[in-house]
């Protein structure tokens, strides 16, 4: 082996591989003949490897003496350097494994089977992909749009196989509306969330009692028994699957908190509505614009908004009261336990059971039929937040993909964009080292 291929094959960073040729090709595939002060051009690097020890068989990791078959030559993409292509050329054989009895193509030290692209190609792709979007990643490395797309969810699907599972005793269950111009038979899309974590564990069309029963019919018995409690909205047909499962009877119930205020103040809003803009000219001229301002916390007021909201109710003491209902059940939403929420859900509930307004009256039905998933808020305490913060996520990788149409290859996406493995150096370094783990051992 001379100094240049030595130096090439530590760069190279395989162990068991020698590199034997190291060759320019115009885009053609023309050998390039390159002269004193001729410029490269859009020439790409090609590394011949050949084998130096034992090769092993893909399938189960063990050693193969017997070669079954000798197959053509194989070229891989590899991480570019000095703004040249790189590419790996080898020659695999198709192996007689005395284990598994299979005749399968040996295991590569840079590649996963049935891949053209070596495994720290498709990390940095992956991490790429993660901040920007996936044709401008193409752009960036010269590659197809979809071949970028398939190397970025092997890299994911290489991350979340080396992670631990995570036992699912909180769970969180959302629907996400998928647009106007969504040409799908299916205008939402049922979200499973580990609170736990806040990371999506599944994605499925639709949002009845058959989407949830999909997952539920994933689920074992002993993972069914572990789940304390499942927060969702007041979407009924949530609460019938859950509830039409036998393996989860001992499973409480628990609302979302943020669904539970805009309930009411949806109430409080059309009280709004009846007040000024559906009684005469002058009163819609003073409501208007103050529809953020019924809604908005009264500790969250400042001295002017305040005077204001003071101002609106003077119009209509009934107004007032159903604001200061709503900021009781802001309250109470907050209990610290399931005795005193018991106590200020139940005050509210005598305060709006007597009232003539129509959205008062459905809003009294609504927290009488939910009350049992409201007081679970309390006694199980589930952080609900990170429903809504899925959701966040979600709108930002819609935004900046314009859309995705496999849903296992967005959950890998929101998976990877919850846990953030890139957030620290180690982070970011052990997401790297998953393209260049070590292989097996090898015997020379």
């Amino acid at each position: 082996m001379s100094q240049r291929t030595r130096i090439l094959a530590e760069i190279f960073g395989y162990r068991g591989w020698r590199i034997t040729e190291a060759f320019f090709e115009w885009p053609d595939g023309s050998r390039a003949v390159l002269l004193p002060n001729t410029p490269m051009g859009t020439t790409r690097l090609v590394l011949r490897v050949k084998r130096r020890w034992l090769p092993r068989c893909s399938g189960c990791g063990a050693i193969c003496r017997k070669v079954h078959a000798q197959l053509k030559s194989r070229r891989w993409r590899d991480l570019p350097w000095a703004e040249h292509e790189v590419e790996i050329e080898a020659q695999p054989i198709r192996v007689a494994c005395p284990r598994c009895g299979c005749c399968s193509v040996e295991m590569l030290a840079w590649a996963d089977p049935y891949q053209r692209q070596t495994r720290r190609l498709q990390q940095h792709l992956a991490l790429e992909a993660a901040s920007m979007p996936t044709m401008h990643v193409a752009v960036l490395y010269g590659l197809n749009w979809s071949t970028v797309r398939r190397a970025e969810g092997h890299a994911l699907a290489r991350w979340d196989a080396t992670r631990s599972p995570v036992p699912l005793h909180q769970v969180g269950v959302d629907e996400k509306w998928l647009g106007r111009r969504h040409k799908l038979k299916h205008q939402y899309v049922t979200v499973v969330s580990n609170l736990e974590t806040g990371e999506p564990i599944w994605i499925g069309p639709g949002r009845d009692e058959a989407t949830l029963a999909v997952w539920l019919s994933t689920l074992t018995v002993a993972e069914k028994a572990a789940i304390e409690v499942v927060a969702a909205d007041m979407h009924r047909p949530f609460y019938n699957a859950i509830r039409a499962d036998p393996g989860l009877a001992h499973a409480a119930f628990a609302h979302d908190p943020f669904h539970v205020m805009k309930r009411a103040g949806k109430a409080v809003s059309e009280m709004r509505k009846d007040t000024f803009f559906r009684a005469s000219a002058e009163l819609r001229s003073v409501g208007r614009g103050t529809r953020w301002l019924i809604l908005r916390p009264w500790k969250r007021c400042n001295v002017g908004q305040r005077a204001k909201l003071k101002l609106l109710f003077s119009y209509n003491h009934q107004l007032a009261r159903a604001y200061q209902i709503v900021e009781e059940l802001r309250v109470a939403l907050h209990a610290p336990d399931r005795p005193a929420m018991e106590i200020g859900l139940d005050r509210i509930l005598q305060r709006t059971q007597l009232r003539k307004h129509e959205h008062l009256r459905k809003l009294h039905e609504s927290l009488l039929e939910h009350r049992e998933g409201i007081l679970a808020l309390a006694e199980f305490g589930p952080p609900t937040g990170r429903i809504e913060a899925l959701n966040n996520n979600w709108e930002t990788l819609v935004r900046r993909g314009r859309g995705y149409r496999d849903y296992q290859y967005m959950l890998l996406k929101l998976r990877f964009m919850t846990a953030n493995p890139v957030r620290t150096t180690a982070g970011t370094q052990r997401f790297l080292a998953l393209g260049l783990k070590q292989p097996l051992r090898w015997i020379a």
